[in-house]
C-alpha cells in the first residue's frame, strides 16, 4: 500500500512538472496569442466543454471509430499472428513483407484510402486497420512461437485434435501476448486517429481540434487537446487494469 501511496505522488508530482513547464512555455512568450494556450485558459475551457452534450457527441464518435478499428486489427492480426506462429514455411515466407509494410506510415495511406473508400468512416476504418495489426499480429505470433512445448506435447499424447490444441492449448496461452499486442494498438490507434477525422467528417476529436482552430478558439483546443490525452490515458489504464486481472487468474 505504500509502495502504491509514493508511485501515485511521484506520478502527481511529474504532472504538476508538465504543467509548470506549460505555464512557464507559455507566460515566458512575447506574443499574447500564446496566453490563450497556457494551462489555466485550457482547463477552464475544458471545463466548458465537458458541459457541452456536443463535446461527448464528438468523444463518442472517437471511441467508436477506437473500438471498430480495434476489432478490425484483431480480427485480422491474431489469426495471422497464429499463422505465422504456428507455420515455420508462413514465417519465412510472409515475415519480411509484414515487416516492410509495418514500417509505411499509415498516414502515408490517406490519399488511397480517400480514393477507394471515399469520404467518411470507411476510409478511417481503413487506416486505423492499417495501423493496429501490426502490434497485435507480431505479439501473438510471438506468443505463439514461445508458448511452452510441454504443453504442445502433452495434447499430443492425448489425441488433442489440431482444433482442441488451438481452442484449449493455444489460444489459452496466448491471451497475455494478444492482450500486451491490443495495449500497444490502443497507443498506436490513438495518434493516428485525430489526422485521420481530418479526411471529411463531421464528428470525432479530431474534427474538434480544426473546429475549434477555424473559429480561433485557441484555449478550447488547448482543452481538446488535453482531453485528448486524458481519454488515451484512460484507454491505456483500462487495458492494463484487465492485463492485471486476468493475469492473477
Amino acid at each position: 500500500m505504500n509502495a502504491w501511496i509514493a508511485s501515485t505522488l511521484w506520478g502527481l508530482g511529474g504532472l504538476l512538472a508538465g504543467v509548470v513547464l506549460w505555464y512557464l512555455a507559455t507566460a515566458w512568450s512575447s506574443s499574447p496569442l500564446m496566453q490563450q494556450f497556457g494551462p489555466a485558459a485550457a482547463f477552464h475551457s475544458l471545463l466548458e466543454i465537458l458541459g457541452w452534450s456536443e463535446t461527448w457527441m464528438h468523444v463518442g464518435a472517437s471511441l467508436q471509430r477506437i473500438f471498430v478499428g480495434l476489432a478490425i486489427s484483431l480480427g485480422v492480426g491474431v489469426p495471422a499472428g497464429l499463422l505465422l506462429g504456428l507455420s515455420n514455411r508462413a514465417h519465412a515466407a510472409l515475415t519480411p513483407l509484414f515487416q516492410f509494410l509495418r514500417m509505411i506510415s499509415p498516414l502515408s495511406w490517406m490519399p488511397i484510402a480517400v480514393m477507394a473508400f471515399g469520404i467518411g468512416d470507411a476510409p478511417i476504418y481503413f487506416l486505423l486497420g492499417v495501423a493496429g495489426v501490426w502490434p497485435v499480429l507480431l505479439n501473438t505470433a510471438s506468443g505463439v512461437r514461445h508458448l511452452n512445448p510441454r504443453w504442445l506435447m502433452l495434447g499430443r499424447s492425448l489425441a488433442a485434435t489440431k482444433l482442441e490444441t488451438l481452442l484449449y492449448l493455444i489460444l489459452p496461452g496466448i491471451v497475455g501476448s494478444v492482450l500486451t499486442g491490443s495495449r500497444l494498438a490502443i497507443g498506436v490507434l490513438w495518434i493516428v486517429l485525430v489526422p485521420c477525422e481530418m479526411l471529411g467528417v463531421s464528428a470525432g476529436l479530431g474534427y474538434l481540434i480544426l473546429d475549434t482552430r477555424d473559429r480561433m478558439a485557441y484555449s478550447e483546443l488547448m482543452a481538446v487537446i488535453v482531453l485528448i490525452g486524458l481519454i488515451g490515458y484512460l484507454l491505456d489504464s483500462a487495458l492494463r487494469a484487465l492485463f492485471a486481472a486476468l493475469g492473477q487468474r
